[in-house]
């Protein structure tokens, strides 16, 4: 006899201990039911009692059947609007028939005349208002907590939607809840059928206002089936056209993506978008590719809300994904002025708008960045900046476009920027790297880097725009700038080299750049630690006529060694007044005074140079350094030329002519600068 295997008594095992005494159980719990539960005995053998409940149940519902056929649904029209109307503060109203056919496995609701008033701070213009709405269900979806909709058909229905500047919507029925940011979600509709729609949209905040018609149509053998939204109007006194196309919901499934594309014209820009609904009936997920082009970045926060700095013309296309809360458009690329841009910008809604942005460039024009202060820069076809305009006063430095501080308040966000090499430039910027972050209207830029091809620009600032004027702090700090790249070669040979270091820390309000300096406080320093400079310009710094002059003439290259510069300067109300002004040299030690008015941008400074070697013609005049900061005039005070002249005349007249020429020598008693203390003072 063979041997059970291991299996065949797990088997015998399980059912003896488990299964077998499970059944007896069951049996004993069915004959214990039988013998003693008096509902089931009640069905199996009713009595008197209950078939009288059953057929009592049984009018009730053949009562209630005949009711509901013969019920005129009209009656509940009063009550339906009375109970919408106090639910939603608002007048809703059914003006017109009702009907609802329930026996049926697709119910169908059909309503006219409905009106939709607006909430009580808008009751001047309706929300909405429909001829004739019809509406069918799928009973088993419906069931079963499902709602299927095989048809769903508006006729002439007129929209009107308000948003006022201080946020409220009067399409919002509960004002108090705030906006989830998911999107909206629709129930699966096999047929949609719009026809005569008409919205309004009138947006104040942005000055928006939209005129559209609305169409969708299902029949196959129509070739304007589909929907279609398209209407004109006008974004902050500009033209505004859109149009928003999608194929016909008859085709839909709820797994099968559902394409549209759009198009939107206003504000200088142009966006145009193809996708898809990855997930057809939510709103709230979506694909596409989108194109953007225009004449300014910041034009587009009239049409997305999304912050951005002033640029010059741009192109941009890329993918762009909405994911209920979260949109992104990633994997951009295209240029901006006369530079690439590529990066990937995400934007979380639902509350407080919040954007982050990564962005990059692999050739910078400086010019274009320069836009960011308010220059303006015009580009040609080939894509190459030809000029550059300050958005300031002709003649001025200092941009004064207005900072849009009402913007900043609307969004919080963070900014990367790198340009891995920048164009040739005046400045010979080779890199730049910059990051921001702005939180509750308070702008943070650290850092601001530039990265020149010797030495550097770091520093950090600050704009408050939670107030009603921005006050802002700025600290930066130059390292190693050389001095050949402020003052060019002639001739192939630099009249000056060494390399400058300096800080500027000002802080101050001001809703441009110009107008914070011209109220700025702080301090404004440039050291030079070492150096050369043409000896004929360092005899001039001293008006040594003698020495300086011939050297000029002579085509003298030689180099007198800088043993220092510094100049450091006070800031107050916007005026910059020297504190210490020296340029110390082995043949000559200037000092000066004076001060920089940077609101004015205008410059009054005056350099008085001592000789440290006997010199023959000095004149005993300061060198004076006057006008616009953009074009500064260099000069001598005339008047005391002349009176040193008179000087000379008196000596003449009372000693030998010979001795008149003492007026103008300098016997060369000056002493070197103690450049260490000087320097450690200004840093």
């Amino acid at each position: 006899m063979a041997t059970p295997s291991r299996l065949q008594r797990s088997w015998d095992a399980v059912r003896t201990r488990t299964l077998i005494p499970a059944g007896v159980r069951a049996g004993e719990w069915r004959d214990w039911v039988r013998t003693h539960d008096p509902v089931y005995n009640s069905f199996i053998r009713p009595g008197r009692t209950e078939k009288i409940a059953a057929l009592i149940v049984l009018l009730l519902v053949a009562a209630v059947v005949v009711f509901l056929l013969l019920f005129d649904w009209n009656w509940l029209r009063g009550p339906i609007g009375r109970w919408a109307s106090a639910k939603y503060d608002r007048d809703i109203a059914l003006r017109g028939d009702l009907d609802v056919k329930l026996f049926t496995w697709t119910p169908t609701v059909i309503v006219n005349d409905l009106k939709f008033g607006g909430p009580q701070w808008a009751r001047a213009r309706d929300t909405a208002t429909v001829s004739r709405i019809e509406a069918s269900f799928r009973l088993r979806r419906l069931l079963a907590g499902q709602i299927e909709m095989p048809l769903l058909s508006f006729t002439r229905p007129e929209v009107y939607l308000l948003a006022t500047k201080d946020g409220r919507q009067s399409w919002r029925l509960e004002s108090n809840k705030p906006d989830t940011g998911e999107g909206m979600k629709l129930p699966v509709i096999q047929q949609l059928i719009i026809q005569d729609g008409h919205i309004v949209v009138d947006e104040q905040k942005r000055g928006l206002s939209l005129d559209a018609s609305v169409e969708a149509r299902e029949s196959a053998s129509d070739g304007d089936a589909g929907f279609l939204l398209a209407g004109q109007g006008s974004i902050n006194r500009s033209p505004l056209t859109l149009r928003i196309e999608g194929g016909p919901f008859i085709n839909i499934r709820r797994n099968r993506p559902y394409r549209f594309n759009a198009r939107v014209e206003g504000a200088r820009s142009k966006l145009t978008a193809d996708g898809a609904i990855t997930r057809p009936f939510d709103l709230g997920r979506f694909t596409s590719t989108l194109t953007l082009q225009g004449q300014d970045l910041s034009d587009l926060y009239l049409l997305t809300g999304v912050t951005l700095p002033n640029t010059p013309p741009y192109q941009l296309a890329g993918a762009l994904k909405r994911d209920g809360r979260t949109w992104t458009f990633n994997d951009f690329t295209g240029r901006v002025g006369s530079s690439d841009l590529s990066g990937d910008v995400k934007a979380e809604t639902g509350g407080r708008l919040r954007v982050q942005a990564e962005l990059a460039s692999q050739r910078l024009d400086i010019d274009d960045l320069t836009a960011i202060f308010g220059s303006r820069t015009q580009t040609n076809a080939a894509g190459t900046n030809t000029t550059t305009v300050s958005s300031g006063t002709p003649g001025k430095l200092l941009p004064d476009a207005t900072l849009n501080v009402d913007r900043l308040r609307t969004m919080d966000g963070s900014l990367t920027y790198r340009a891995a090499s920048v164009k040739a430039n005046q400045l010979d910027i080779r890199a730049v790297r910059l990051g921001a972050e702005l939180e509750a209207g308070v702008l943070t830029l650290n850092p601001v880097a530039f990265t020149f091809n010797r030495g550097s620009l770091t520093g950090t600032a600050r704009i408050n725009a939670a107030r009603d004027t921005p006050y802002s702090a700025m600290d930066f700090r130059l390292s190693g700038y050389p001095l050949e790249s402020i003052v060019p070669a002639r001739g192939g040979i630099a009249p000056i080299t060494g390399r400058a270091t300096g800080r500027v820390r000002l802080e101050g309000p001001g809703d441009s750049i110009h107008r914070f300096a011209a109220a700025s406080k702080g301090s404004v320093s440039v050291v030079v630690p070492s150096g050369e400079m043409r000896s004929a310009f360092a005899e001039l710094l001293g008006i040594n006529a003698s020495a300086g002059l011939l050297k000029l003439l002579r085509g003298d290259q030689s180099k007198a060694d800088i043993r220092c510069g510094v100049a450091d300067f006070n800031v107050s109300n916007g005026i910059a007044r020297a504190q210490t002004l020296v340029v110390d040299t082995d043949v000559v030690l200037a000092k000066g005074s004076g001060s920089i008015n940077l609101g004015a941008e205008t410059l009054d400074l005056k350099i008085d140079g001592d000789s440290k070697k006997p010199r023959l013609l000095r004149l005993w005049t300061p060198i004076r350094v006057k006008g616009a900061l953009s074009a500064p005039q260099v000069g001598v005070d005339t008047g005391q030329v002349v009176a040193q002249g008179g000087l000379a005349a008196l000596v003449g007249a009372v000693a030998a002519p010979v001795a008149a020429l003492f007026a103008f020598v300098d016997p060369g008693l000056a002493k070197d600068a103690n450049c260490g203390a000087l320097i450690a003072n200004a840093r």
